[in-house]
């Protein structure tokens, strides 16, 4: 008899559709899902009250800032009037509650209109916004566009802003993928700049395990988070110019999806996006840190 009772109860769960696709496997719980006309969400962050969540989306979507409550209710779309989404790929702030919109996205690494926009983001009430500073760069070491496709090394879709610079980590679209990226420094000011490298590290596994989607910096500016489609990566033990020192710590997510866009929630707390498609996706994600 116990084992029939058992069996039963085996069968029950392996028939239950939820049990099977659960999204909570690794601490990885549903926030809410995001509004049905936010398909590409690939970056988020939070206002500095953290009541607002700001999200854009990636080539081929408006230039459009777009806000949302707590609960996930749309509540602000505003229009960057001075801008084009070129391929917005990540946003991000500083310690004093600035927004930042990493218009970097290469995927063919043969982009030279990189750039940052700092744009004038306040309220959910507002209906547009102006682009204040527009940080230009190029990256060290590139000299071709495209390079030979064994280098492709210099897209990106991470950023965070720190102490008054920028770190983009890149997304390695190499052929014969090995997890390696590219740290680069560029000044938070108006200007053209030649990216610095500090950093060449490689993260362990495929495509799915090792390309960065998005990254996050913590209050205190001593601990940054790279998101893959099924981990999370903790940087630490870097300094303002070395990264080539950084320990990397790998936390799975025990969940495969495009995640495109992370965010402190607070200093324990993640918050992940990603992108919908026919099946999956298209939800806000909370993570604790343990």
């Amino acid at each position: 008899m116990l084992r029939v009772i058992v069996l039963s109860a085996f069968l029950l769960v392996s028939c239950n559709p939820k049990a099977q696709d659960s999204p909570n496997n690794g601490g990885l719980d549903v926030e809410f899902s995001l509004p049905k006309k936010l398909k590409e969400v690939s970056g988020i962050a939070l206002s500095k009250d953290k009541q607002t969540i700001w999200a854009i989306e990636d080539q081929g979507n408006k230039n459009v800032i777009y806000g949302l409550d707590r609960q996930g209710k749309q509540i602000a779309d505003v229009l960057v009037n001075n801008a084009e989404n070129n391929d917005w790929e990540d946003i991000t702030t500083d310690s004093e509650g600035n927004f930042y919109i990493g218009d970097f996205g290469n995927n063919d690494n043969d982009r030279q209109n990189l750039s940052i926009l700092k744009v004038d983001l306040k309220d959910a009430s507002q209906k547009s916004t102006e682009v204040v500073q527009t940080t230009k760069f190029h990256y060290e070491g590139q000299a071709e566009f495209p390079p030979k496709k064994s280098k492709w090394l210099y897209d990106c879709e991470a950023f965070v802003e720190t102490k008054g610079n920028f770190y983009l980590f890149t997304k390695n679209r190499s052929k014969g993928f090995d997890g390696t990226f590219l740290v680069f420094k560029v000044p938070n000011r108006e200007g053209d700049f030649e990216a610095k490298l500090v950093g060449t590290l490689k993260f362990d596994g495929g495509y799915s395990d090792a390309a960065i989607t998005s990254a996050a910096i913590n209050r205190t500016g001593d601990k940054i988070i790279l998101l893959n489609h099924k981990n999370v990566q903790i940087l630490t033990g870097f300094t303002e110019n070395d990264f080539n020192s950084a320990k990397i710590q790998k936390i799975s997510l025990d969940h495969n999806s495009q995640k495109e866009a992370i965010a402190f929630a607070d200093d324990k707390t993640l918050l992940i996006a990603d992108e919908k498609d026919k099946k999956n996706g298209g939800n806000v994600y909370m993570f604790n840190l343990k």
